[in-house]
């Protein structure tokens, strides 16, 4: 494997190899979390708090090459962990001094996501580029209609931040509404994931405009699962 170029002409002397070997390993774990994730590729055994520690001491060390550059190469590895460690690589706040191709390189994890815990870390990192530079809504547009599952729950994911503002401007309250609009859109799909993806959206957007919240389960509850509707008419009380 080649090591990873710093961007500024300095060698940071790590392989991708290196760069798992630093996450740790626990085999007995690893065993288990095959069977839990059922997906075939390789596990480490290791907690995404772990993964976020080791990530945490890359992102301040590392130059946005040089976090670009493993991130895609542990992606490219398919072991769990490391694409956990990919996504974690890039979220950040602020990524100076340009974020485009971060953003470029997450989006295009979304249509390889196949499980909910490496779904979740890239849609964690997703977030923060949408609320960095909110243009990127666009580019979410076409996703509701997605054939890929985890395409669709990620217009949930990275649009959460919005179901989470307390005093939200005229430009975030046009932002929600293309969000609900999509959300509407996806209460008809029968998967457990997206139903179960809209209620929790639906939550956080109930804990901060519990009036909207109820307008869309008056409006598109007929769509849902009744369970999912069961659970979402339970959580916003």
């Amino acid at each position: 494997m080649t090591k990873t170029d710093l961007g500024t002409g300095a060698k940071t002397g790590m392989t991708v190899d290196d760069a798992l070997a630093a996450l740790g390993s626990d085999p007995d774990k690893a065993a288990e979390m095959a069977r839990h994730h059922k997906v075939g590729r390789a596990y480490l055994g290791v907690t995404t708090p772990a993964i976020e520690a080791v990530a945490k001491t890359w992102r301040e060390t590392l130059d946005l090459d040089a976090r670009l550059a493993l991130a895609a190469d542990l992606w490219a590895s398919d072991v769990h962990e490391g694409r956990i460690a990919a996504a974690r690589l890039l979220t950040q706040a602020r990524i100076r001094p340009d974020d485009s191709a971060a953003w470029d390189m997450i989006t295009a994890w979304v249509p390889a996501c196949d499980g909910a815990a490496i779904a979740e870390q890239v849609a964690i990192a997703g977030q923060k580029r949408l609320v960095a530079e909110p243009a990127r809504f666009d580019a979410l547009a076409d996703w509701v209609t997605a054939d890929h599952l985890w395409t669709r729950a990620a217009v949930l994911a990275f649009t959460l931040p919005w179901t989470k503002q307390n005093n939200p401007k005229p430009a975030d309250l046009a932002l929600r509404d293309r969000a609900l609009d999509w959300a509407g859109r996806l209460a008809g799909d029968p998967h457990k994931v997206i139903q179960t993806a809209l209620v929790d959206w639906l939550a956080s957007l109930a804990k901060h405009d519990p009036a909207i919240a109820q307008a869309f389960v008056d409006r598109y509850g007929a769509a849902m699962k009744p369970y999912a509707l069961k659970s979402a008419r339970h959580r916003l009380g």
